[in-house]
């Protein structure tokens, strides 16, 4: 890190003939908008063809070194380079590119950790498109754990102002879902949320809310066991960890408004029992975040919306709350372990 005040965040270019472009673009015109410096790892032709295309006034400039990029800021959104190996088509994604994509993210990661960069924003992937070029990780999350190092498995949380899920289980069938949960993974998912919570959000003494699996949280048994012999003990240990934590409760009723007053976070036990309520209810404001790392992750909760891509129709505000929830937590993290 170089310079004085806090190291810009690192964006990624994520998917090339997606919006993530486009959404970064649009970000930095609303830079006077309380928006933390950043510096984007893209091929800066790409971006000047976009921005020509989309009429936005948004000069580029090419910087060597993260350090460069808050002197930068002010004038011009600061890139640095990365080469494409094949043109892209807006909406048409090119597995020719993926290698470019990957190595965006492994430098994001890596000048993060070295300090040059306060924080990691990824923009969107295509994930069938990195696959037909080899990449063997399911998705973001798991590509970043192994970049970070760590040994545990790693923790997706959606979240906006007024609401944070985490899905216990992520990226696999409803079914496997069902088949692979357990005491121990709900546990651990709990204790990473409430570890987080304290250090990247300042929150003292998280209250986590832990969702059953079946319909009316089983009702005792008579819909399904899973809530009494796996969900249950979790909670109980989450307890004796010293954590707030309550439930099974049931899904049905956990995201009313006035449920949602009463915790900080929530357990939830599959993919879309988490993501649709923060969806529905704050889909342009969400933002996705990777727990438990050796670095400070958000992301735009959406994908790489192909059907709009080189539209001028993207919208940059869950972008922009990724950036703003990634300079927050770098700031709550920095504190807390000088703390």
């Amino acid at each position: 890190m170089t310079g004085a005040g806090p190291a810009p965040l690192a964006v990624t270019m994520g998917e090339p003939a997606g919006i993530g472009g486009e959404i970064a673009l649009k970000a930095w015109t609303r830079r006077r908008e309380g928006l933390a410096p950043f510096f984007i790892i893209d091929d800066p032709a790409r971006l000047q063809s976009l921005a020509r295309n989309l009429g936005l006034a948004a000069p580029i400039k090419v910087i060597e070194r993260p350090g460069e990029a808050a002197a930068v800021f002010s004038s011009a959104l600061p890139v640095l380079k990365t080469s494409l190996a094949a043109d892209t088509v807006p909406g048409k994604p090119d597995p020719a590119n993926a290698e470019a994509v990957i190595a965006a993210i492994e430098t994001a990661v890596r000048l993060t950790m070295d300090g040059e960069a306060g924080a990691v924003v990824t923009n969107p992937i295509h994930k069938s498109t990195l696959y037909k070029a080899g990449f063997s990780y399911p998705g973001h999350t798991e590509f970043l754990a192994a970049l970070s190092g760590i040994d545990t498995a790693p923790v997706m949380m959606l979240a906006a102002d007024d609401l944070r899920v985490v899905p216990v289980t992520i990226h696999e069938s409803l079914r496997d879902a069902a088949e692979n949960l357990n005491t121990g993974l709900i546990t651990q998912a709990g204790l990473v949320t409430a570890a987080a919570l304290e250090a990247d959000f300042a929150i003292s003494r998280p209250r986590l809310a832990v969702a059953g699996l079946n319909p009316h949280a089983g009702e005792d048994g008579a819909m399904g066991s899973e809530e009494a012999e796996i969900i249950a003990p979790a909670v109980e240990a989450l307890r004796q960890a010293g954590i707030e934590a309550f439930g099974p409760v049931a899904a049905d009723t956990l995201f009313t408004p006035r449920k949602r007053e009463t915790f900080d976070a929530a357990l939830c036990m599959y993919h879309d029992q988490a993501l649709i309520p923060i969806k529905a209810l704050a889909f342009d404001r969400a933002v996705n975040v990777t727990l438990g790392l050796a670095f400070v992750r958000t992301s735009p909760d959406h994908g790489p919306a192909f059907d709009i891509a080189g539209t001028g129709k993207a919208d940059e505000n869950s972008l922009m709350a990724a950036l703003g929830m990634a300079a927050a937590m770098a700031g709550y993290r920095a504190a807390a372990e000088a703390a």
